[in-house]
């Protein structure tokens, strides 16, 4: 939760302090709208090899209970670690960039094949729970900025020695 005191009309709230832990002051965070900005992102999150997580919402940070929000920054000719998001399901938004989401599903043959979805900005991906996957930026200039939206109350990160096939 953001400790900064603004004014109304700057969005936030003017007696809004951060919580003291305390039942009382929780259940008020649950009761108020809460502003991030930009620029107050929270680097203090479950992270993955080759990329930044920033937390904008979470129970810690704003209280919240079933969701969390944030932007992942994937750096020019970089690929993430393999990894999963546990029970969480994951929606991503590209912001800027041009990532790749790579995965493994099983071919016709019996065998695995990578899939590559290439993405640039206005696109949205949906990673639905334990299935592992990277994220890729190719572009050698260019950083990748996406949002994650993700159905649990902190960033789930499984990091994973290797891409495999989820079965069902």
């Amino acid at each position: 939760m953001s400790t900064r005191h603004s004014s109304h009309h700057e969005g936030f709230h003017p007696d809004l302090t951060e919580a003291d832990g305390d039942a009382r002051s929780k259940a008020v965070a649950r009761t108020r709208v809460h502003h991030v900005r930009a620029d107050d992102l929270d680097g203090d999150t479950a992270q993955t090899g080759g990329m930044r997580r920033f937390a904008a919402i979470s129970g810690a940070r704003v209280g919240s209970e079933r969701m969390w929000m944030g932007q992942t920054h994937v750096a020019p000719a970089t690929s993430s670690a393999d990894h999963h998001h546990g029970d969480s399901e994951t929606a991503i938004y590209v912001v800027s960039g041009r990532p790749e989401f790579v995965f493994l599903e099983e071919a016709a043959d019996g065998g695995t094949r990578e899939i590559r979805l290439r993405t640039g900005p206005g696109d949205y991906i949906f990673v639905p729970p334990f299935v592992p996957h990277r994220e890729e930026n190719p572009d050698p200039e260019q950083e990748a900025v996406v949002v994650i939206a993700r159905s649990t109350q902190e960033a789930v990160v499984v990091n994973l020695p290797g891409l495999h096939v989820l079965r069902p």
